[in-house]
């Protein structure tokens, strides 16, 4: 996924295509944090492009307040459309994992902190716990910084009513989500280490990484081998893991990559995804893995 860096658009006030993809960015992060998956993202956004191309220049005074509040409305309806479908899906629901370059616009900055963290795994498992209201106003006011007033014109609320929401929905999140504050240069030297002890087959090197009550928490929407509930403790996960390696088929590839803001490994399988394993890192272990085996929320990593 690209930048969510704002970008400045350009200064021809009927250039219509251009002033949209100097805005596209921030619109799909903003879809992709409320939908959790790529193709609804870009389906909102899409739809996004339509209402603008349509809209009346005259009616538009600023551009990126009138595409953010439309894209913002899209991805609610979607999200509640979705919701239902969620609720029947086979095993635990991850979010679809997404290729991370905020590039140079964005520095190594608190900017960068906040952005990364906001399109997390934990965080946006997280979000799916909370209304498509307080995701909205969450994902406005503390991935992209959006002023209450104009969070509050997006959503057609009062702005006392856009606090509240903001403050249970911030809450929520810091309840639900690891609390971490990891280098990451820690995190991917555990992520190293696990991911070579998963490979091989290493048990005690595994359980040198693993949090004694860590979980591992596999996605495979009853498309492909993974365990249908969350599975808990260092021992049985490493052994669940190295059974699996085990059964690491001859022509297989391991490539490390940056997904959601932090290194994972995607298993690829005579050259197609197979597996994404992306790991939490908390006071120096491993607390959370993730094992995202549906295939059809591995086609975005197609290398």
């Amino acid at each position: 996924m690209a930048t969510d860096a704002d970008t400045e658009p350009g200064t021809e006030a009927d250039d219509v295509t251009g002033v949209f993809e100097a805005y596209r960015p921030v619109l799909t992060g903003v879809a992709y944090r409320m939908l959790g998956r790529v193709a609804d993202a870009e389906d909102v956004v899409q739809e996004a492009w339509l209402r603008w191309s349509a809209a009346e220049r005259s009616d538009v005074r600023e551009p990126r307040a009138y595409l953010v509040r439309v894209t913002t409305r899209l991805a609610i309806d979607r999200l509640r459309q979705v919701q239902a479908r969620r609720e029947a899906y086979v095993g635990p629901w991850l979010p679809e994992p997404v290729v991370t370059d905020f590039g140079p616009t964005v520095p190594d900055t608190a900017e960068r902190a906040v952005l990364v963290d906001s399109v997390s795994l934990a965080v946006l498992v997280v979000l799916e716990s909370l209304s498509p209201l307080e995701r909205a106003v969450f994902v406005l006011r503390e991935a992209f910084g959006f002023p209450y007033a104009e969070i509050a014109a997006t959503l057609d609320r009062s702005e006392a009513a856009v606090r509240q929401l903001a403050g249970r929905a911030r809450r929520h999140v810091d309840e639900g989500r690891p609390r971490y504050d990891v280098d990451p240069a820690v995190r991917r030297d555990l992520t190293e280490r696990f991911l070579a002890a998963a490979a091989g087959g290493d048990l005690d090197g595994l359980l040198a990484v693993l949090a004694p009550d860590v979980r591992l928490v596999g996605d495979s929407g009853g498309k492909a081998k993974a365990p249908l509930r969350v599975m808990r403790t260092a021992d049985k996960v490493g052994r669940f893991l190295c059974a699996v390696a085990k059964d690491v088929a001859m022509y297989t590839e391991f490539r490390t990559v940056e997904v959601n803001g932090g290194p994972a490994m995607l298993v690829l399988v005579d050259g197609k995804p197979d597996s994404l394993f992306q790991v939490d890192v908390v006071d120096d272990r491993i607390q959370c893995v993730y094992v995202v085996r549906n295939p059809e929320k591995l086609v975005s990593l197609m290398p």
